[in-house]
């Protein structure tokens, strides 16, 4: 049998799925690799694999792009891990440094600035140069918010904007995956999820942050169809962002 080839993000986020992919039978039929966000996306739309762990803002680039998993990183509020950092409050930002790793969370910033904030802002990926602002994803932000005069935590300020909880990544495949490949591969997120402690275990501690919090409260992991009519309407305000930008 031709094993499945998936790419996942490499984050404490995710660290979850992955111990239920090794810990079944499921890693026996699969090629994983571990990417940062961009790189995921990347593979999964070029079509090195098959399906990856990818940032929703990403997915309609994918062709013949869905989703296969009942399970995703999301949040309902707060989740500690995606970030505006800022030197001023946010009515003063007027330059914003992007960050490579992640689409979503790019353009998550860039709506956010446009239609809650009603900002103009001017944006970069130039990470040498000096900006008013930026956002930083993942484990780089942890324990890193009073290092900021201002830290917006994006998937709080989505949930003030919108009133939804927020999918980040969610599993997508660019090719018909069948049924039964399906539901194993959703037994294994599920296994992996019922084992945080376990994986809790395994990960360095992080002083100022608390990783359980983070893996049990602040993360939700089901893709609901509240999340994915969440995911729709952010893909909407990204569309007339490109519009406008036009």
């Amino acid at each position: 049998m031709n094993k499945i080839k998936i790419s996942a993000v490499a984050y404490t986020n995710t660290k979850a799925f992955i111990y239920g992919l090794e810990h079944s039978d499921i890693i026996n039929k699969i090629d994983l690799s571990l990417d940062i966000p961009s790189d995921c996306a990347a593979k999964v739309i070029s079509g090195e694999v098959d399906m990856g762990l990818m940032p929703v803002a990403a997915i309609p680039l994918v062709p013949h792009a869905n989703i296969v998993a009942d399970y995703c990183i999301g949040s309902d509020g707060a989740v500690n891990s995606v970030f505006i950092f800022s030197n001023v409050p946010i009515e003063k930002i007027k330059t914003l440094k992007l960050d490579a790793h992640s689409r979503t969370s790019n353009n998550l910033a860039k709506v956010l600035l446009k239609f809650y904030w009603k900002k103009d802002v001017d944006f970069t990926t130039d990470q040498a140069v000096d900006t008013d602002a930026l956002v930083l994803i993942g484990d780089r932000t942890f324990g890193k918010k009073d290092d900021f005069a201002f830290a917006y935590d994006m998937g709080e300020e989505w949930k003030n904007f919108t009133g939804l909880p927020f999918m980040y990544a969610a599993w997508v495949a660019n090719k018909k995956i069948s049924d039964e490949f399906k539901a194993e591969f959703n037994a294994a997120l599920k296994f992996g999820l019922e084992h945080r402690d376990e994986v809790l275990k395994d990960l360095p501690t992080v002083s100022n942050f608390d990783l359980k919090d983070y893996l049990y409260d602040k993360l939700q992991f089901d893709a609901t169809e509240e999340r994915k009519q969440a995911m729709n309407l952010f893909l909407k305000y990204i569309d007339q962002l490109e519009k406008v930008k036009a």
